[in-house]
């Protein structure tokens, strides 16, 4: 009986887990394939949502955890979690013995994952490159792409993208982003089967949800984290003024996430916003049911470019977080204004839906993507072809 290779994939925060568990079914379902699932970072804390929670509800078993985090939230303890994450994940990959890692887009954690992997010679596979947006992000992506082997992007411009920076074209190939896979689950449902109150609980008042509500996920931008209270504090007071019922998501652990995160307990204790209610974090099909029946997602999530996009979800994208990312006609960018998200709101809540876009996908990208870690060749020696 031939081998299965072994494939570990490193989970390192809240949204990598939604953008990677349809490829972790699909890999474990794999006959040729076994999966060796590391969870690490801001996915093990509590303040953060602990993801490592919903991951073992839905069956998935950690080969290891790996605690990594410096308290902090700024530029310093993100390089030192970085290095610390490096430090680790090179003990777990020389113990897991993996035939291929896989790290997945774009957070700051994901380079250590890559730099573990590429300086054992252990064969590299980065999902999600090749895309552009703001902050930090940029640079880690691109470092990942260089860094790996073999390339599983999510659109046809992004693969053009890699290929520009010299990787080998038959070493890219366009799985569609596995985050897609997860609301064509749920496409099909006719209304909301949850109590997202009752379920998960959260802080806020008991917001009279079922006639209408919106979504916020606001995160700091590494480049301006100096700025994340001001920042969060326009869309605090806009949405508020809104006056409509809003379930309004936690930020990432980035730099400036300590600002954001006061901003709103500061807000929340002096104005009392009866109509806003807030979470740490979903299962993720809860997630994506939640966000499927809204009126309208506010902030600055890559969910609102690529999961509100097959939805036809409108969202008003704020600042420059996702910048220049391919988005379909569902965005519409405004800056950090009070009165600009507020008029927008206005303007969009009660919008009907846009035309579903596919460019990040059709739904399929888990079952492609373990695919061709089953039968492709892999290496950690590649060709640059400029």
């Amino acid at each position: 009986m031939k081998k299965r290779r072994k494939i570990c994939v490193v989970v390192t925060a809240r949204p990598s887990y939604s953008r990677i568990k349809s490829a972790l079914t699909a890999i474990e379902a794999h006959l040729s394939l076994e999966l060796q699932l590391v969870i690490a970072g801001s996915a093990l804390l509590d303040r953060y949502g602990n993801a490592a929670d919903f991951i073992e509800k839905d069956g998935f078993k950690a080969a290891t955890k790996v605690f990594m985090v410096l308290e902090g939230e700024n530029p310093t303890t993100m390089a030192k979690t970085t290095g610390i994450g490096v430090m680790e994940l090179t003990n777990v990959f020389y113990n897991l013995q993996p035939d291929a890692v896989v790290t997945i887009a774009d957070r700051f954690e994901t380079i250590a994952t890559s730099i573990a992997a590429a300086y054992q010679n252990i064969p590299l596979v980065h999902i999600q490159g090749g895309e552009v947006t703001g902050s930090i992000d940029e640079k880690v992506r691109h470092a990942n792409t260089k860094l790996a082997d073999l390339h599983l992007v999510s659109s046809d411009d992004a693969r053009d993208r890699v290929i520009k920076l010299g990787e080998e074209p038959r070493k890219v190939i366009n799985t569609g982003c596995p985050s897609i896979d997860l609301v064509k689950q749920i496409e099909n449902e006719l209304e909301l089967n949850f109590d997202p109150l009752q379920k998960y609980g959260g802080v806020g008042e008991n917001i009279d949800w079922k006639k209408g509500y919106q979504i916020v996920m606001q995160h700091p931008v590494t480049t301006e984290f100096k700025s994340s209270r001001i920042h969060i504090e326009e869309t605090l007071r806009a949405v508020h003024k809104s006056g409509l019922p809003t379930f309004w998501f936690w930020p990432n652990v980035d730099a400036g996430s300590d600002g954001t995160s006061n901003g709103i307990r500061a807000y929340r204790e002096l104005n009392d916003p009866g109509n806003i209610h807030f979470f740490k974090n979903m299962e993720p099909l809860d997630f994506l049911r939640l966000l499927k029946f809204s009126k309208l997602l506010i902030g600055n999530s890559s969910v609102g470019i690529r999961e509100a996009s097959s939805l036809g979800l409108p969202v008003i994208n704020i600042g420059n977080r996702q910048n220049r990312r391919l988005r379909a006609e569902n965005v519409t960018d405004l800056p950090y204004s009070e009165m600009e998200i507020l008029n927008g709101i206005q303007e969009l809540y009660r919008r009907p839906l846009y035309t579903p876009s596919a460019i990040y996908g059709e739904g399929y990208s888990g079952k492609i993507i373990a695919n061709i870690l089953a039968t492709t060749e892999l290496s950690s020696s590649k060709t640059i072809t400029y």
